[in-house]
C-alpha cells in the first residue's frame, strides 16, 4: 500500500472511532425478516426498512424464481442495446398505473434514481432549491448537476417561499427546482405537499418528490403524492423498490415526456445492465399484493403506532415522526452507539444513527416495526428498551 495512503487510512479510522462515528458491520445469518440470526444469537429485528415484510413473502421469492427461469439471473445488456425484457415494460407499466403518472422508468437502484434523473433536467444554467434533511443521494445528484444548490431550512415554507421568489426574480436561472424527500427517514416527518405545490405553481418551479420511504407506506401505499391527492400535479415521483416493496432498484414516475427524456439521457439508464428479471417480477407481485390487500399497510401502521406509544410511555423522545419511522433520539453520538451496543446484546437490533445521516449533536437510534412484527415481538423489544434506558440513566 502506498504510505501516503495508508497514512490518510490510519488517520481517518482512528479520528471517526475517537468521535463514535464509526460503525461495524454485521453480516446476518439468515433472511433479513422480523427475527434475525447474528454469529447464532436471534435478534428482534427494528433496523430494516423491509416495511411490509415483503422481502421474505413466498408470492414474491415465487415470482422471482418464475421470472429467473424464463429469462435468466440477468438481462445481459444495457436497457438501450438489448436489455430491455418484456418484464421490465410490464414493470414500468405497473409503475406508472401505481403512481397515478403517464409513464415510469426503473433504474438498479434509488441512489442511481437521483444521480441520473437530476442531472439529466438540471444543468449549470439552472438552480435546486433543496431540503436541508435530503437524503445523500439527492444532495449528490443535485451536485452531479452543476446547477446553483440553494438549501432551504427543513419543511421552512416560509422560507421557500423566500428563496423561490429571489431566484425566479434574479433573472440568472433557467429553470428553477424544489426537491424534497416526500418522508425524512431519519425523523419519520412528512413533506407539506400541499404548501409546497402551492408555492410551486407561484414561482413555476419543477416538483421532485423522493418518496423512497413513503411508498408503500402512505397514500394506501401509493405514496407522499397520492396521499396529498397530487399525482397530476407534481413532476417527478422517485422511490425506490427495495424497501417496503422488499426487492432492489428504484423509479421515477412522471408524464410520457419526461420519461422519454430520461431513457435517452439519465447516465445510470443508459450506461449500466437493467434490473434483474427476478427482481422485476417481484417488484410486480409486491404491488399487486398491496393493490389488492390492504392489511399489509394496515399492519404496518398497526404495529407502529402501538411501539411508539409505548416507547413515549416509558420517556423516550421519538422527535415528530408522522410515520412508522420511529427514531429514539438521545444527542450525543457516544451514547447513541453504546446504547445500540446495549440493546443488540439484550436481543433487539438497532444500530445507531449518527453524523453525517444526521446532524452532529442529534444521535441516536432509528427503529422500523414492520407489518411481519408480532406484538409478542414488539412488547418483549419495549422491555428491553425499559431495562437499557434505566441501565444507562436515559429514562
Amino acid at each position: 500500500m502506498s504510505p501516503s495512503l495508508e497514512k490518510f487510512l490510519d488517520e481517518g479510522l482512528e479520528d471517526l472511532k475517537s468521535k463514535g462515528l464509526y460503525s461495524t458491520i454485521d453480516v446476518l445469518d439468515g433472511a433479513n425478516g422480523p427475527l434475525i440470526e447474528i454469529n447464532g444469537e436471534e435478534k428482534i429485528n427494528l433496523a430494516s426498512n423491509n416495511y411490509l415484510g415483503f422481502a421474505t413473502h413466498p408470492e414474491l421469492i415465487k415470482a422471482a424464481n418464475e421470472a429467473t427461469e424464463k429469462y435468466g439471473v440477468g438481462a445481459g445488456a444495457v436497457r438501450t442495446i438489448n436489455g430491455t425484457l418484456s418484464i421490465h415494460r410490464e414493470l414500468e407499466e405497473k409503475l406508472a398505473k401505481f403512481k397515478g403518472t403517464e409513464a415510469a422508468i426503473a433504474f438498479q437502484s434509488g441512489f442511481n434514481c437521483n444521480m441520473g434523473a437530476i442531472s439529466a433536467v438540471m444543468n449549470k444554467d439552472d438552480a435546486i432549491l433543496s431540503d436541508s434533511l435530503n437524503h445523500a443521494s439527492i444532495i449528490d445528484g443535485c451536485r452531479l448537476s452543476r446547477a446553483k444548490i440553494i438549501r432551504v431550512n427543513h419543511s421552512d415554507m416560509k422560507d421557500l417561499e423566500e428563496k423561490a421568489k429571489e431566484a425566479v426574480e434574479s433573472g440568472l436561472y433557467k429553470k428553477v427546482m424544489y426537491i424534497t424527500d416526500g418522508v425524512f427517514s431519519m425523523d419519520g416527518d412528512v413533506a407539506k405537499m400541499t404548501e409546497i405545490m402551492e408555492i410551486a405553481e407561484k414561482y413555476n418551479l419543477i416538483v421532485y418528490v423522493d418518496d423512497a420511504h413513503g411508498s408503500g407506506v402512505l397514500g394506501g401505499g401509493a405514496g407522499t403524492v397520492k396521499e396529498f391527492g397530487l399525482s397530476h400535479k407534481v413532476d417527478f415521483q422517485m422511490g425506490t423498490l427495495s424497501k417496503a416493496l422488499g426487492v432492489v432498484g428504484g423509479y421515477v414516475a412522471g408524464s410520457q415526456k419526461l420519461i422519454d427524456w430520461l431513457k435517452s439521457q439519465a447516465r445510470p439508464f443508459l450506461f449500466s445492465t437493467s434490473l434483474t428479471p427476478g427482481a422485476s417480477a417481484a417488484v410486480i407481485k409486491a404491488i399487486d399484493l398491496m393493490e389488492t390487500d390492504s392489511s399489509y399497510v394496515d399492519r404496518l401502521w398497526e404495529n407502529a403506532n402501538y411501539f411508539k406509544e409505548e416507547l413515549q410511555k416509558i420517556g423516550y423522545d421519538i422527535g415528530h415522526s408522522e410515520t412508522p419511522i420511529t427514531p429514539v433520539i438521545l444527542g450525543d453520538e457516544k451514547v447513541a452507539q453504546e446504547f445500540s451496543r446495549k440493546l443488540i446484546e439484550n436481543g433487539v437490533y438497532v444500530k445507531p444513527i449518527v453524523f453525517p445521516t444526521v446532524p452532529l449533536g442529534t444521535g441516536r437510534v432509528r427503529n422500523m416495526p414492520t407489518a411481519a412484527h408480532t406484538k409478542e415481538m414488539l412488547d418483549k423489544a419495549i422491555k428491553v428498551y425499559e431495562k437499557v434506558g434505566k441501565e444507562m440513566n436515559i429514562i
